[in-house]
This record gives structure tokens, C-alpha cells and sequence, in this order.
């Protein structure tokens, strides 16, 4: 079924000026411009994928192909990449949205607050209003999936999927103990290194390097991969990790009490970022929240290796809420 996925699945990858900031959309589904298709032919409702740090999009495409199918097709799934984490092709053009007010430079839009005004101006520029949504986060995605919901209540968000969420403690992790000091401390020489290593490589032999990271991970990928090897976007990943590691503290429980009945969070038994104790908190602070505990190991970058499984089982969570979209035509 993957395979036939990868061939079947039409992806349209776009590049565009949001808050100011390059970004790489891309759009599993016939849909590439919500507001030019006919009212008749239009979705009634938009799967948004926000991914984890790094942000790298690309990586998240099986996945949401296989959620594209796993949903029979009936709506598009996007995936947007983090603000200055994507670096477009010299043969790429990048779309820009001059007149809208929500194209307004973001102030500090490479770190975590940033990186949030980023996600709702591109759904309040790009996705009609009228258009349903469910959003789908995946570790610091989930994070800032709960922030979207508090400060834009007017948006029509019928489900959050959190996927192996980070939205507390993030420092105090088994992951998050070694990061901290890389990323808060010590990231100016991260950013050197990078720098001085990456920098004078030529497009060439990233490629050639990226190919055979791939090969060894048994992945393939149709999109470009060459800014995982580029410092500018390696250098704005680690500054957000910074953040991240000194903003994710406190749960916040008001935002969860105020949009439960619309949350689904998937917790990981093997995961560094997310231990098993901050399930069991939560659980026991919203014991009637659909608040789940994987069972078969899945790790943390499930789009690597297990991005069929999850697609499945997050298409069994919409069934009912995709059902009374479809009831509703």
C-alpha cells in the first residue's frame, strides 16, 4: 500500500513570503489555492500538519500521503515547514502576498513565539474562513497547535491531534537535559561549526550526501532535502530548540480545560522528549480527555520509519468528525 501511495498521491510544493519569512508548503490533494477553486468543488475542511523542530517538511510527505488516502481523499493535507528552516531552489519561484495585512513581517519569527504568528497568519492568508480545519502537531508542532487554538477562537478547528507532544518541561527530558546546554549555551559554537563545515560544500556533494543518508535510512523523498545540510536553516533550528527548552515549562492546563472535547494526544513509551510520567500526569489531570499511550513503540520521529501506522490510526481518530463534514454536503 506505501508504494502505491508514493505513486498515486498528487503533491504540489510551493514556496512562499509568510510574516516575511521563506516558506515551503505542501499540498497532498487536487486543492492547491482554497479560495480560486469554485465554491461547488471547494473542501469544506483542511488537515493542517505543523511539524516538529527541525521543520523539516519534506520528511512529513509520507505521512500525509498516507493520511490522504487513509481519509479516501475527500479532503486536502497540508504540511507547512517552520519559518527560516527551508531554503527554496534557485529555480523555485516564491509567491508573495503583498496586499494582505497578515503579510506584515513577524517580529521575531525564527523563534517559538514567531514561529506561532507565523502558522496563523499563513491560515488567515491563505485558508478561507468558512473552511474547517483540523490540525495535526507533532511534537513542538502540538505546542503550538494549543497556542493557535487560545489566540484564534474564531478559527473553525474541529479536532487537534497532538502527536508526541512537547508542551511542558521540555529542559527537564531525558532529550531535553542534553539539549539544553547545547542550545542554550553553547549554540554560538554550533552555529560556527556549522558554518565552517557546511558552508564552503558544494550543492553537489550535499546532494550526494543527503542521498546516501537516505539510503541508509531505507527513505526516499521527490523534494529537495539540500537545507538539512544548510547552516542558515540549522542555525534557525537550534535557536528555536533554545527557546523551546526555556519556554515549554508549564503545561497549559486553561487551554486544554477550554478545548478538550476537541483534543486527541498520542503519548510514546519509548520517547525521550515526552516520558511516560507526563502521560500519566495528564491523564490523571483530565481523566475524560481522549489522552492515548502508544502501544507499539513507535518513536518519536514517527514520520521516518512509521508514518503508515500513524496515518492509519489518525484517520480512525477523524472518522466520526469526517463523517459530519460529509453529512453536512
Amino acid at each position: 500500500m506505501d508504494s502505491e501511495v508514493k505513486e498515486e498521491v498528487p503533491v504540489h510544493e510551493e514556496f512562499i513570503l509568510c510574516g516575511g519569512a521563506e516558506t515551503q508548503v505542501l499540498k497532498c490533494g487536487p486543492w492547491t489555492n482554497l479560495f480560486k477553486d469554485p465554491s461547488v468543488t471547494r473542501p469544506k475542511l483542511l488537515i493542517f500538519i505543523i511539524t516538529g523542530n527541525p521543520g523539516f517538511s519534506t520528511f512529513y510527505v509520507p505521512f500525509a500521503k498516507a493520511l490522504y488516502s487513509a481519509t479516501n481523499r475527500r479532503f486536502p493535507v497540508w504540511v507547512i515547514s517552520h519559518a527560516g528552516q527551508v531554503v527554496a531552489p534557485k529555480d523555485k519561484k516564491i509567491l508573495a502576498t503583498p496586499d494582505d495585512p497578515n503579510a506584515q513581517e513577524i517580529k521575531d519569527i525564527y523563534g517559538l513565539s514567531g514561529q506561532i504568528e507565523h502558522k496563523l497568519a499563513f491560515l488567515r492568508t491563505h485558508v478561507p474562513k468558512e473552511t474547517k480545519l483540523v490540525l495535526i502537531g507533532h511534537s513542538i508542532g502540538s505546542y503550538i497547535c494549543l497556542q493557535i487554538l487560545k489566540h484564534a477562537p474564531e478559527m473553525p478547528i474541529i479536532r487537534a491531534c497532538l502527536l508526541f507532544p512537547t508542551i511542558e518541561r521540555m529542559s527537564e527530558t531525558p532529550n531535553g537535559r542534553i539539549a539544553t546546554p547545547l542550545l542554550c549555551w553553547l549554540r554560538y559554537a554550533l552555529y560556527a561549526s556549522s558554518y565552517l563545515l557546511l558552508k564552503p560544500c558544494p550543492e553537489t556533494l550535499k546532494s550526494w550526501l543527503i542521498r546516501m543518508a537516505l539510503q541508509r535510512m531505507n527513505l526516499q523523498s521527490e523534494h529537495s532535502l539540500l537545507s538539512v545540510l544548510e547552516p542558515f536553516c540549522l542555525a534557525n533550528a537550534a535557536y528555536l530548540g533554545g527557546q523551546e527548552m526555556m519556554q515549554v515549562v508549564k503545561r497549559d492546563n486553561e487551554t486544554i480545560k477550554e478545548h478538550l472535547s476537541k483534543l486527541t494526544f498520542y503519548y510514546g513509551t519509548i520517547d525521550r522528549w515526552c516520558p511516560t510520567e507526563f502521560y500519566e500526569d495528564i491523564k490523571k489531570d483530565f481523566p475524560e480527555g481522549d489522552i492515548r499511550l502508544c502501544e507499539k513503540k513507535i518513536p518519536h520521529a514517527f514520520v521516518l520509519y512509521s508514518h503508515q501506522e500513524m496515518a492509519d490510526m489518525v484517520a480512525d481518530w477523524l472518522r466520526d468528525d469526517l463523517a459530519k463534514i460529509d453529512a453536512a454536503e
